[in-house]
């Protein structure tokens, strides 16, 4: 049940003075945390302020700078009226001590304009001011105020991020009605914590960023925003710490085998494994000796050999007697992963099966009836099949493979294919430690840091396009010594048709320029002909490849050692990053060609500054968290994970540790919250929508 004392904050905006049902649908779709209801009243107070606007800013007419927002006290000289019909703007001029200014208005109203611009009288003006010909002029201004009226007008005004058909003075109008109905709060914080940060209650922050005093009150420092940022990451952590303790608390299993599988899967390896990939099963291997059930993040630079650990994993499980499953994100990852693993396991005496939708139904059954009956060990699939009708024998182990839209719900029913499942999550995007928290504070984390033996840094440099010959040139030669080479075609959001045709037209240009077949990948082939394209590179049949971004993630070809991302500046930091990836799997030297469009804009100048600087993917998930904010690097804001309404991961760093700490705390000291802090919690928990986790407490 949510408190009592939350319903003015969960009543809809609808009930707000001014709102109708048009510009309710427009909150609803601009603001709500839940597109299937009408945006709440706290929906609306937490979407805050990005800037102010001083309208105490007078400097006077001739001293008004270009695009600045003035307030000027002036006297109405003349209406320059349009002739009604015609498309001209309609002009008023007036002047102060310091010169003269127009007034410009489109689409006008005669007679609301000469009942607000009296000539001959003085008004007072706040608006921007813009230069025309060396003259100024304030189109639409935002204030028009007799002197005696002049005290309503806002000295600082918030300026929010806005929608198309809202306007500032509607959502002001709103805000300020929301603000009067929020209620006195039980204190969720900590007091000695609150105290030493000299942060204000809940509802004095609230008020304070909506009605700021300055542009500090709402920079990421102040303490108002400080403190609701805060609440919003205490309530995140307490919400995954407590799914956490749940999972614990559904009993695993401890799987203790000697290790002996294990052995053997390492033994036929062809190579040694690196302190990072020998520490992380160590890790591993203790979580599945405990009788509660593991729930790890193996964060993993490209290339840097999480499939080896994870076959080590599973290893562990099966030398028990149960069952494993990988679950890949596309069908190529899935089979690449097969044709991988198959070697090793044959050694280790594994029995390996992939199931993918390219399976006859008569395939898929005979599949089925082997997992139902244990005659598979390990079966490697792609999500869509572990999340429908596929049944174990006995499920142990699950390996999640690339997949951050893979949230907390996804997880739970998982766990739902066989008893006390233990789940290791892999990811080779470098997740900075700050999102790691965010999104994954419910998991222990390993990771591996260094490249397996052998493996060249790759040398990377940006080129302009202008010196596209030249680099078709090199790639000649390139591949008349034997080198293979992958071009990365841009993706254009807006249409998967010129996706296709500019990756068409590259790939015919290659043709004609290297005089031999170049190999196509593009999103709307089947995954036959992807297969087909990719074993014909593969082979050295074709040593060219072009591709949209569907070669991202974990396609391997140890010898294809060089990779052209044509309009680099398009992609993002962490995408240009895994791109790179694609080359420098072998023993010889690769290199990555950025090519770019010039000018470039000032963000996409510094991404590739950054690639040209290091090949180190933590620092560059650091510095895209920077560039970009937390939202975008995990992909769409997708379910399970948070994104934030005030939080910003990439400014309150130091605040979600210590949320982190709190929360943990809290469970232990409190497990069910059930003290005064406890149930103020409580409060904070569905304040922020993040009461799913109360059902996970006993008395909840």
């Amino acid at each position: 049940m949510r408190p009592m004392v939350l319903d003015p904050l969960f009543s809809s905006v609808s009930t707000l003075p001014g709102i109708g049902p048009k510009i309710a649908k427009l909150l609803t779709t601009f603001l709500s945390s839940q597109p299937d209801r009408e945006a709440s009243v706290a929906d609306l107070l937490f979407h805050i302020p990005h800037s102010v606007i001083d309208r105490r800013h007078r400097p006077g007419i001739a001293y008004s700078e270009n695009g600045d927002v003035v307030t000027l006290d002036v006297t109405i000289d003349r209406h320059m009226p349009n002739s009604r019909g015609s498309r001209a703007p309609y002009r008023i001029s007036a002047f102060d001590d310091t010169g003269s200014i127009t007034f410009v208005f489109f689409h006008p109203r005669h007679d609301w304009l000469e009942k607000m611009f009296p000539v001959g009288e003085r008004r007072i003006i706040s608006g921007k001011v813009e230069w025309f010909n060396e003259q100024p002029q304030m189109v639409h201004p935002d204030y028009v105020m007799a002197p005696d009226e002049a005290d309503d007008m806002p000295p600082i005004e918030p300026i929010y991020p806005m929608t198309a058909g809202l306007s500032p003075k509607t959502l002001q109008k709103a805000m300020n009605a929301a603000l009067k109905r929020v209620p006195h709060m039980p204190e969720w914080l900590n007091a000695a914590h609150q105290t030493q940060n000299l942060w204000p209650e809940f509802g004095d922050a609230i008020k304070a960023l909506h009605h700021p005093e300055d542009q500090k009150d709402i920079s990421p420092d102040s303490l108002f925003l400080q403190r609701l940022a805060y609440d919003e990451l205490l309530a995140s952590q307490l919400a995954l710490a407590l799914v956490r303790k749940n999972m614990r608390q559904l009993g695993g299993i401890s799987r203790n085998p000697l290790g002996k599988l294990q052995e053997q899967v390492i033994k036929a390896l062809p190579f040694s494994l690196t302190k990072g990939q020998a520490n992380a099963i160590k890790d591993i291997n203790v979580d599945l000796a405990e009788p509660t059930r593991m729930l790890r993040l193996l964060q993993g630079d490209v290339g840097s050999g999480k499939t080896v650990v994870a076959l080590a994993a599973l290893a562990q499980v099966i030398e028990t007697g149960s069952q494993g499953g990988l679950m890949a994100p596309t069908e190529i990852l899935a089979r690449q992963h097969f044709a991988s693993m198959s070697p090793i396991c044959e050694k280790a005496g594994i029995r390996l099966a992939l199931m993918t939708g390219k399976d006859t139904v008569k395939e898929r059954r005979i599949t089925q009836e082997k997992l139902d009956s244990g005659e598979i060990d390990l079966v490697v699939g792609t999500h869509a099949l572990f999340q429908g009708k596929v049944t174990f024998k006995d499920l142990a182990l699950v390996v999640v493979d690339e997949q951050h839209r893979f949230g907390v719900h996804q997880r739970l029913a998982l766990s739902a294919k066989g008893k006390g499942v233990d789940v290791l999550v892999m990811t080779a995007t470098p997740i900075p430690r700050t999102l790691v928290l965010t999104c994954f504070g419910d998991m222990d984390v390993s990771q591996l840091t260094e490249k397996p033996a052998g493996r060249k840094p790759i040398t990377t440099v940006s080129v302009s396009l202008d010196r596209l010959e030249e680099i078709i040139g090199r790639i000649s030669s390139a591949i008349g010594n034997g080198q293979k080479a992958y071009w990365v075609c841009p993706l254009v959001e807006e249409s998967e048709k010129i996706d296709l045709a500019a990756a068409e037209d590259r790939r015919r240009v290659l043709e004609q320029e290297l005089r031999q077949p170049v190999a196509l990948i593009h999103g709307r082939m089947s995954a036959d002909e992807k297969d087909a394209a990719m074993q014909s590179f593969k082979s050295g049949q074709t040593r060219v490849l072009v591709a949209t971004t569907v070669i991202e993630v974990g396609v391997d070809v140890p010898d294809a050692t060089i990779i052209v991302i044509e309009h680099a500046e398009r992609f993002g930091l962490a995408q240009l990053h895994q791109l790179r990836g694609r080359v420098g799997r072998g023993d010889k030297a690769s290199s990555c060609v950025l090519l770019y469009k010039g000018p470039l804009g000032e963000t996409s100048g510094a991404r590739l500054n950054i690639m040209r600087r290091t090949n180190d993917g933590f620092l560059i998930a650091e510095e895209d968290l920077k560039l970009r904010g937390g939202g975008e690097i995990l992909g769409t804001r997708q379910s399970g994970t948070p994104g934030f309404r005030i939080a910003r991961p990439e400014d309150h760093a130091d605040l979600m540790e210590v949320a982190r700490d709190d929360a943990r705390l809290i469970l232990e000291t409190d497990p069910d919250l059930t003290s005064e802090r406890g149930s103020a919690l409580r409060c904070l928990l569905y304040l922020f929508a993040r009461d799913e986790a109360i059902r996970f407490l006993r008395a909840g």
